[in-house]
């Protein structure tokens, strides 16, 4: 079984972290089964709509990172389930695979749709509630990312020329955002009979004009057409009709084999790369891996960060071996 090593965010380690300032908290290294770990979080809204994890057992360790929308509904109903999922199919199956991941996310996609159609005539908001959501598991040396969303896990590898070491970026995950063209691109060609299916509106491009990822958990209203007919979303939804659904819950899948100059892999919802990229992500964890998430607490104090993020948190999990693993969200 799996032990936990931190359920999820505020609720993942409260103010148990060794610094914080009500809005930030970050936490010393911790082990993990491969190495150490740290978290640290900032919160810039009082309505913490994502949630994070790491569970460890002596043959594997799991990585959750789920970007909420709408409500924090959807991503506690996968910081609750998904783990347990993965842990009971990999028993079934003989271990990990592509299979058992991506049965893992359909089963939840399919528990919260039942969950939102028992709540709909009491809360029918929670049909518009949503959560990005990106998975890491590693297992016998093999890593798995599994993503809904634009969070994003990048890879810091690290290279030689002669005597002169670097670490160079690598992203590991595909952003299932319609500000990206080719999801754009995608997307509309999923409806070519819907010339509104993407529209360019409050800035940047949305799918009918509401959203702009095309993957997550939950969401149903823009995924099951049969909620518009009921009288109490009506109401209080978007009254914008469907002939189909316009996002999925199928994640994108990678499977790697990990190697020495794999030095470590950031875990991070979009909020972070707003404000970095991908390159200078991986500098700073290259350059402060022993306390990276202090030193980013305190970067995001001085940027300022904190209050224009509506979440975001960090951890790191450092390896024995020369392999570290960075969990930002």
């Amino acid at each position: 079984m799996l032990r936990s090593c931190y359920s999820s965010l505020k609720r993942c380690f409260g103010r148990a972290g060794v610094g914080g300032d009500g809005l930030l908290w970050h936490t010393d290294l911790k082990p993990h089964a491969s190495g150490d770990f740290s978290i640290a979080v900032a919160q810039a809204n009082l309505r913490l709509e994502d949630q994070s994890q790491v569970f460890t057992s002596p043959s594997a360790t799991y990585i959750g990172v789920y970007d909420g929308h709408g409500g924090p509904e959807a991503s506690r109903f996968v910081n609750k389930h998904l783990f347990r999922h993965l842990d009971e199919f990999s028993v079934q199956n003989g271990g990990l695979s592509v299979d058992v991941i991506k049965k893992a996310f359909n089963v939840i996609e399919e528990d919260f749709l039942r969950h939102v159609k028992r709540k709909l005539h009491t809360t029918p908001k929670i049909a518009s509630v949503g959560s990005c959501c990106l998975l890491g598991a590693i297992s016998d040396n093999v890593l798995y990312i599994a993503n809904l969303g634009d969070s994003r896990v990048v890879l810091g590898r690290k290279t030689s020329h002669g005597e002169k070491h670097k670490v160079v970026a690598q992203r590991l995950s595909t952003d299932h955002n319609v500000a990206v063209e080719e999801v754009r691109k995608e997307v509309e060609s999923l409806h070519p009979d819907d010339a509104q299916v993407v529209v360019f509106t409050r800035g940047t491009w949305r799918i009918k004009g509401i959203i702009q990822v095309s993957r997550s958990i939950g969401d149903v209203y823009l995924k099951k057409p049969e909620f518009y007919s009921d009288p109490i979303f009506q109401k209080y939804g978007n009254p914008i009709p469907l002939k189909r659904p316009v996002m999925t819950a199928e994640p994108s899948v990678l499977v790697k084999e990990l190697e020495p100059q794999d030095s470590f892999l950031i875990f991070a919802s979009d909020g972070l790369w707003e404000q970095l990229t991908d390159e200078e992500a991986v500098e700073i964890v290259y350059k402060h891996p022993r306390a990276i998430s202090s030193y980013l607490w305190s970067w995001m104090m001085f940027q300022g960060i904190a209050k224009r993020l509506a979440l975001h948190q960090t951890a790191c999990l450092r390896g024995n071996h020369p392999f570290e693993i960075a969990l930002l969200t």
